[in-house]
């Protein structure tokens, strides 16, 4: 492939202004340029914005050119009007919209002035008429020294089928902002997946136009769902997605500084790997990543650390592309944005781990035997061998692989399998054995399942299986960034100088658990469980070594998005409660909120939905997770909301409101009211420079979260 054929930011510096020219076309032609906004389906966007620089992108269509490439060129204006026009450098203007890379184009527009806004457009020519896009507005960063209060929403997980971006309606009005970040899940890879989306209206349909290319998803016979694979399926949810007018009225207003979660690849992802079979296949699939970062790629905004960056699909991931960067808005803001899919580790509990297979032995235990439950200390040479046989002979006829069965084996396991099965076999005794924890302690509890592995993880076994895969590995169970980028993150956060220092982190870091232990519930669910294990309590050892870094430096807060619910919080280095800082998560902008999502996992899963209440249980849980016992750092949830949140920033504090409408409202297209303030409520907080404390406004007045009487005080 010859270089010219990638797709790179074609770098513009602006060397002037010409004065009442906005029609010039820069070769001394005047030119009459019309409004063709149907070229130009996805509108306009710009993103990472810098005191000098800000990238600018679109995507043009033109009727009957579909497997041409298109020229553009490129204007910016220095007001609304369109009067004042940049001169740029040589043929820099014009940029090249190739047909292999989707019609999309991106300028690095640089020799911009700090803390100014600008307006830009791009004009294709064809047949002698001047055929321009919708007009962007834009705004650079200010001046490192710039004693400025910024001011910007960010936003996650926006689910298309069947569901309105209300929130970006609202924040597309409002003119207070300097720009957005998003915190990862901009498209959904899956169509109609059941336990999260629903069907709607034609035009919130997600259907793939190419079928040949999708996955198939059917673990359970039922006629499944599709997801993207191919290199089209990926641009056509971009195309969808980019095709709502507020999401196009909030590019062409605000740019955007946008991290990716695991949508925009694969749900739960790790890596390369997905995790739609919970472990019946394998799921490494390369290509497919590389098909997402592409098409993530040519889609979005980025300003990459060499602005001559090309992607390349002849580099293998993760090393394909880096997302990791950072920004400075003045001597107030450093914000570092972090990639924690594409390093990351697999899940500390595998899918398909065997339940009952002893992971932590009584040695290892040494004298701790809390959450120890008796095991078998080699299947293979009980009874002869009778009990391995059993095992065996129903795991094979699960699909699952008998030779996984070996070593030591939970005593509950063994004998609920002979119970299940009818056998002959007596049970085991579990007197006078070793005690041990077992996957099946963790409450994995089938052959092939996320529950106990990936979400609703009993927390004590599962903390005590952490620490000791996380010694035996050398950390490298529970790696999220990676070496390299770790490495970056936490250089950048030692050795900013800014007020505040801000981390874009895409999923929880805040130990969200439930205690069951005294409810009316079956003894195994009496217990404490992590909520789930896909974010940062499944990596409980990595997040106390940031944690306690991150303490030191100070007036750091943590933006995350991912979980679907609007959480505030403190969170602190395990038994070190001082040592902390404050994390602030948003909910969904339309994505099913946190609450009905579990209630839905609850009634899909077998094991969860034969437990008397559960349903009503999942539909306690903001209660559950604020009552006394687990979350002490836990300041404020709402689980059932949708919307964004803004921060503003400045030398004395970080003050942070959360945008919240009902869930019922996501269903309903409020684009267009005049009134739509009234869909939201609010809720503000506040964070006082050199001092890791939250605040909540409540009744007109400050008051302080005491962890320890589980208040504001």
């Amino acid at each position: 492939m010859q270089r010219r054929q990638f797709l790179r930011a074609t770098v513009a510096t602006v060397t002037g202004w010409t004065i009442g020219c906005g029609d010039d076309g820069g070769d001394g032609q005047t030119r009459k340029v019309e409004d063709a906004p149907e070229l130009y389906p996805q509108s306009v966007a710009s993103g990472d914005p810098r005191a000098e620089s800000v990238i600018l992108w679109t995507r043009v269509a033109i009727p009957d050119m579909d497997d041409a490439d298109i020229e553009l060129s490129v204007d910016v204006y220095l007001d609304e009007a369109l009067t004042e026009l940049a001169e740029l450098d040589g043929d820099a203007s014009v940029v090249v919209a190739r047909a292999q890379h989707d019609h999309c184009v991106k300028v690095r527009l640089a020799g911009l002035a700090p803390a100014t806004v600008y307006w830009y457009r791009f004009v294709a020519k064809v047949d002698d008429r001047y055929l321009g896009s919708q007009v962007g507005r834009t705004k650079t960063a200010p001046a490192a020294d710039a004693d400025t209060t910024v001011r910007f929403a960010f936003v996650s997980c926006q689910d298309f089928g069947a569901r309105y971006y209300n929130g970006y309606a609202h924040l597309a009005r409002r003119d207070d902002l300097d720009f957005f970040v998003h915190l990862g899940d901009y498209i959904y890879e899956t169509a109609g997946d059941t336990s999260y989306q629903e069907e709607g209206p034609p035009d919130r349909e997600v259907v793939f136009e190419d079928a040949d290319g999708v996955l198939g998803i059917d673990p359970d016979g039922d006629g499944g769902y599709q997801a993207a694979r191919s290199i089209d399926n990926y641009r056509q949810l971009y195309r969808l997605y980019r095709s709502d007018s507020a999401l196009q009225r909030a590019h062409e207003r605000l740019p955007m500084i946008v991290t990716w979660d695991d949508h925009e690849f694969s749900n739960d992802c790790w890596g390369a790997n997905g995790t739609y079979l919970a472990g019946r296949a394998d799921e490494h699939d390369p290509e497919r990543r590389q098909n997402a970062n592409q098409a993530w790629f040519e889609y979005m905004p980025v300003d990459y650390a060499d602005p001559e960056f090309e992607y390349d699909r002849g580099v293998a991931p993760p090393d394909d592309i880096r997302i990791w960067r950072d920004f400075v808005f003045g001597k107030h803001v450093h914000l570092a944005v972090t990639d924690l899919r594409s390093y990351r580790s697999d899940h500390v509990v595998p899918e398909d781990a065997y339940p009952g297979t002893v992971v932590v032995t009584e040695a290892d235990l040494d004298g701790d035997t809390t959450d120890a439950a008796p095991y078998v200390e080699d299947i293979d040479t009980e009874d002869g061998g009778s009990y391995a046989e059993l095992l065996r002979s129903v795991a094979m006829a699960a699909g699952y692989p008998a030779e996984r069965i070996e070593g030591p084996i939970s005593v509950a396991w063994i004998n609920d399998v002979i119970a299940d099965e009818g056998s002959d076999l007596a049970p085991i005794d579990p007197t006078g054995r070793p005690l041990g924890i077992a996957y099946v302690d963790l409450l994995k509890g089938s052959l092939f399942s996320s529950i106990g592995s990936r979400a609703l993880v009993a927390s004590g076994p599962f903390a005590k299986y952490a620490a000791k895969r996380w010694a035996d590995t050398d950390g490298a169970s529970e790696t999220a960034m990676g070496a390299a980028q770790e490495s970056w993150f936490l250089d950048t956060m030692r050795g900013s100088n800014a007020t505040w220092k801000l981390w874009a982190n895409e999923f929880c870091l805040s130990p969200l658990q439930i205690d069951l232990s005294a409810l009316q519930v079956p003894a195994s669910f009496q217990r404490v469980f992590n909520i789930t294990v896909d974010d940062w309590n499944g990596m409980p050892n990595r997040r106390d070594v940031l944690l306690d870094e991150l303490a030191d430096v100070g007036n750091v807060v943590a933006l995350t998005g991912d979980i679907h619910a609007f959480f505030a919080a403190t969170p602190t280095v395990a038994g070190a409660p001082d040592r902390k800082i404050v994390e602030l998560v948003g909910g969904s902008m339309s994505s099913l909120a946190f609450q009905p999502l579990l209630q839905g996992q609850v009634e899909d899963d077998p094991v969860l939905s034969s437990v008397p209440g559960a349903t009503d249980l999942a539909g306690a849980i903001r209660d559950l997770l604020l009552q006394l016992g687990p979350n002490p750092h836990l300041a404020f949830a709402d689980v059932t909301s949708h919307g964004y949140g803004v921060i503003e920033a400045g030398p004395d504090a970080l003050f942070a409101t959360y945008y919240m409408h009902a869930e019922s409202e996501v269903h309903v297209n409020h684009y267009e009211d005049t009134n739509l303030d009234s869909l939201f409520v609010s809720v503000r907080f506040r964070v006082d420079n050199g001092s890791p404390e939250l605040f909540q406004q409540i009744g007109g007045e400050w008051m302080r979260w005491d962890p320890t009487t589980r208040s504001f005080v």
